[in-house]
């Protein structure tokens, strides 16, 4: 049988096999003349080019997403006023006269 390849493109989609380097690792998420998206070091897939000032700002968006669902952050305003001190999960019954 032939030698498999260790990089390449499946369906226009990068992979990289190659045993990774230290000095691969570092050049591969710093590329100034790319845009936002590189190739992965060692995988499947793409990765974040940390010289786009795009993926900082990408970065900046799921840590503030992060920080709100971790600290609690719920959706509504605080108006509303539990009178009975239940949770409020149980079904409602509402009769509507006409």
């Amino acid at each position: 049988m032939g030698k498999k390849s260790e990089s390449g493109t499946l369906f226009g989609i990068p992979y990289n096999f190659k045993r990774p380097s230290i000095g691969r690792l570092l050049s591969a998420h710093w590329k100034p003349d790319k845009g936002m998206l590189v190739e992965k070091p060692f995988g499947i897939g793409y990765t974040l080019n940390l010289a786009s000032w795009r993926s900082w700002i990408a970065l900046a968006v799921v840590g503030g997403l992060l920080y709100q669902e971790r600290s609690g952050g719920s959706d509504d305003d605080g108006d509303s006023v539990d009178i009975d001190g239940d949770d409020g999960d149980e079904p409602v019954e509402v009769i509507v006269e006409e």
